[in-house]
């Protein structure tokens, strides 16, 4: 007899922030490896671009307005997705954007605003379901997290307070959810390109990315796709139950160097 049941043929999963960037891959990457999705982030219409793209390709997919700053939204989407998926086995709680500004700069209500977006609302999702998962003893929670939780980045003060938190949070859940069959990850990413940030101005770039090489956060200019994060993601999920990716860090590869050519020796 196997030391646990495999997981389920059907795994429907949710992806909170699917609009664009990580999440929206995630959702691709996760539909094509058979699962059925349900999309949702503020931006409606593009999730209905992508669930309509998963149908299209032969996937399932189910998309849904959601802010997880709100909720009851948070509430609003889980039952609409369950009603249409099934009981939810997956949830990958990646939604949110950052501001450029330094901590003593940023006003209190910009600091919450951060930390209610990644923070407080991806409990909001875990606690609307994860007691599911614990009921079924079977399921997986995935949050994205990032590399600042381990090197701190400036113009980032809020975003990084959050991002502790919600690495705090999932070790704590780790602890609680021993025994239960549920699995709490986090996948973490280095620098990646995505729709995160892209409301800066250039000058506001410039001297981010200043600040980065002059703390030695840039070591080159790689950036990550969205899609190397989501087969990141895809893999956690994907690990037969009995094992446990618990922490999956993705940094983007150098550029490859030319090698020297080799001296040529005279007769």
């Amino acid at each position: 007899m196997p030391r646990f049941e495999p997981h389920p043929e059907r795994r429907p999963a949710l992806v909170a922030g699917a609009s664009s960037g990580i999440g929206a891959a995630t959702a691709t990457a996760l539909a094509m490896a058979g699962h059925p999705v349900a999309v949702g982030a503020r931006r409606a219409g593009k999730c209905e671009e992508l669930a309509a793209t998963i149908r299209a390709g032969g996937g399932e997919a189910f998309a849904h307005p959601l802010d997880v700053g709100d909720s009851d939204s948070v509430k609003a989407f889980v039952a609409a997705a369950q009603d249409a998926l099934g009981p939810i086995e997956v949830l990958v709680s990646g939604a949110g954007d950052l501001a450029a500004e330094r901590i003593h700069e940023l006003d209190p209500d910009g600091f919450l605003a951060q930390v209610q977006v990644h923070l407080v609302g991806a409990h909001r999702l875990v606690s609307q379901l994860v007691p599911g998962m614990v009921a079924r003893r079977r399921g997986d929670v995935v949050f994205i997290s990032s590399d600042v939780v381990r090197a701190p980045r400036t113009r980032m003060g809020a975003y990084v307070a959050a991002k502790n938190g919600v690495e705090g949070m999932a070790r704590a859940m780790q602890m609680e959810l021993e025994g239960t069959g549920v699995r709490a990850s986090i996948v973490r990413p280095g620098p990646t390109a995505t729709g995160m940030g892209m409301g800066w101005d250039a000058e506001t770039t410039g001297v981010v990315l200043e600040e980065w090489v002059k703390w030695g956060l840039a070591r080159h200019p790689y950036f990550l796709r969205p899609s190397d994060v989501a087969a990141a993601v895809a893999a956690v999920v994907g690990t037969p139950r009995g094992a446990h990716l618990s922490l999956v860090e993705v940094q983007p590869e150098a550029p490859v160097e030319a090698q020297p050519e080799a001296p040529v020796e005279k007769p």
